[in-house]
């Protein structure tokens, strides 16, 4: 669906992205996971035509980004990282004024607004002034407006910052029901570790520069592996490690050993009950596979 082959941006004397290659297939759930700044919002900017690549090439749908973008322009529907809508308008309006620039006729608008007002439960907000509402309703109409021209792609632009974390689960348990009921591609931009654990392909660009790439099930397993964390009930079970060998280090009096998998630890545990407390085995997260590519946790 999407090819982007050797892209370049520069800002006078700034690399925001220096050479990036990769494609998305059709129907895929693609992430760009990295720090603010890495270059994430620039990619998907020159991927919806909103900006002019440096260098590089770019097609959608086998249409040319600089060429073709009118026709790729109707292939998108793009959530950005802050909203575009006017509040001083109703939720109604802002929809309506979206259809309009997509050329919609008045009946196929209003069909497809009470589509979107069923689809993401819009009832209750539908003719508010979009400035009396909430961030979460804020964002659930950022959502509809991407929605409006039915789109194949959908770009997310780091589509829950600012936003609490119950609201944040809200709006990903929305995002999920859009993916399984209209099977679209969406391409996904975040700092949040755990917004990509659905994704069947996770992208890690760090400094304009793409430094890993597979799903991220594969990328935990590759680059960050469990840890078994034991709560010693005195100092006996460091000394009995060392005599051992076992490589382990303390963390906040608790003792932590790298495993490969969960059952790696049930032997360490049996074999040294009587000095703990307590254990526990902790997966290994996108934040862990970030700090030991790059040597620095993705949310400092």
């Amino acid at each position: 669906m999407i090819n982007v082959d050797n892209l370049c941006k520069d800002y006078g004397s700034v690399q925001a992205v220096k050479g990036i290659s990769f494609d998305v297939r059709k129907g895929a759930f693609f992430a760009l996971l990295g720090p603010n700044g890495a270059g994430k919002s620039t990619t998907v900017e020159i991927l919806s035509t909103l900006k002019r690549p440096t260098s590089g090439s770019i097609t959608v749908d086998g249409l040319a980004i600089g060429k073709d973008d009118a026709a790729i322009r109707e292939k998108i529907g793009i959530v950005f990282q802050y909203s575009v809508l006017d509040g001083l308008l109703s939720v109604r309006e802002n929809l309506e004024l979206r259809g309009a620039l997509y050329g919609m006729q008045k009946a196929a608008l209003k069909q497809r607004i009470d589509e979107l007002i069923t689809l993401l439960d819009l009832t209750d907000i539908i003719d508010r002034r979009l400035e009396k509402l909430s961030g979460g309703q804020r964002r659930k109409v950022d959502i509809a407006r991407a929605l409006i021209n039915e789109p194949e792609i959908l770009i997310l632009d780091e589509p829950t910052t600012g936003l609490d974390p119950s609201m944040r689960e809200r709006i990903w348990s929305l995002i999920d029901t859009l993916r399984q009921k209209n099977a679209m591609t969406i391409i996904l931009t975040t700092h949040y570790m755990e917004e990509v654990a659905a994704c069947d392909d996770v992208v890690i660009i760090d400094k304009g520069t793409i430094i890993a790439r597979d799903s991220a099930t594969n990328l935990r397993r590759a680059h960050a592996g469990d840890t078994l964390i034991l709560s010693p009930k005195d100092d006996s079970l460091k000394t009995a490690l060392e005599n051992d060998k076992v490589d382990f280090i303390i963390h906040d009096k608790t003792v932590r050993i790298p495993i490969k998998t969960p059952f790696e630890g049930i032997p360490i545990v049996e074999a040294y009950r009587d000095k703990l407390d307590n254990f526990e085995i902790v997966k290994g997260n996108m934040d862990d596979v970030f700090l030991n590519i790059t040597g620095r946790r993705l949310n400092p």
